[in-house]
């Protein structure tokens, strides 16, 4: 069994904020059926605790906006203008905040600026990782097949050993949940259940 060095681990949680996570959030209608079925925010909850524990870095990656989206082109398209269009993320609001179970801790890291799907794209998430000499991420958040899945492709191209938390996610389908993780997860990480991954946590 393969074993990870939690000195050299990051958990990096994407956008667990009330408008995905939280009932009257913007968006959590349309994630709440993966969300209930894979119990995916207390298995996240469980495995931030333990992995806090065992000395792993606890990274949160939430995306926020000003409140009139002066980030955005004018003629923003898909998923991003979806965000626009419901009013979602706005940084001064309860939307945008962390959901209350997932509050960071005083030592953990919140990573500023992202306003786009890859969490490095537009942070300084990898100089971060570097800075604290971690070779190993694993992703849980939103969406299952879009931020999730553009990080992962990301740390992969940059050498760093990932793993998918398998129910650690959602999206917005069952289908689009079950494609991302037999088909594309495997591609580009390792994809483990919360509890597998907390097992080979040494």
């Amino acid at each position: 069994m393969t074993m990870f060095d939690s000195k050299k681990t990051a958990v990096v949680l994407i956008e667990y904020q009330n408008d995905f996570s939280t009932p009257k959030g913007v968006l959590h209608d349309a994630v709440k059926g993966v969300m209930t079925r894979t119990n995916m925010l207390e298995n996240s909850v469980r495995t931030v605790r333990a992995a806090r524990e065992k000395g792993a870095l606890i990274i949160h990656a939430p995306i926020t906006f000003s409140d009139d989206y002066r980030e955005m082109s004018t003629s923003i398209y898909g998923i991003l203008a979806n965000v626009k269009e419901g009013g979602a993320f706005k940084k001064s609001g309860w939307g945008g905040a962390f959901v209350d179970t997932m509050q960071p801790a005083a030592e953990d890291v919140v990573i500023e600026g992202k306003r786009g799907l890859c969490a490095f794209a537009s942070t300084n998430l990898d100089f971060i990782l570097r800075q604290r000499g971690i070779t190993t991420i694993a992703l849980g958040g939103f969406l299952t097949n879009c931020c999730v899945e553009s990080t992962m492709r990301s740390a992969y191209e940059k050498g760093y050993e990932v793993i998918t938390l398998t129910d650690c996610v959602a999206t917005t389908s069952e289908e689009q949940q079950a494609a991302s993780i037999k088909f594309t997860y495997p591609m580009f990480s390792k994809p483990l259940a919360h509890g597998d991954f907390l097992a080979q946590l040494a």
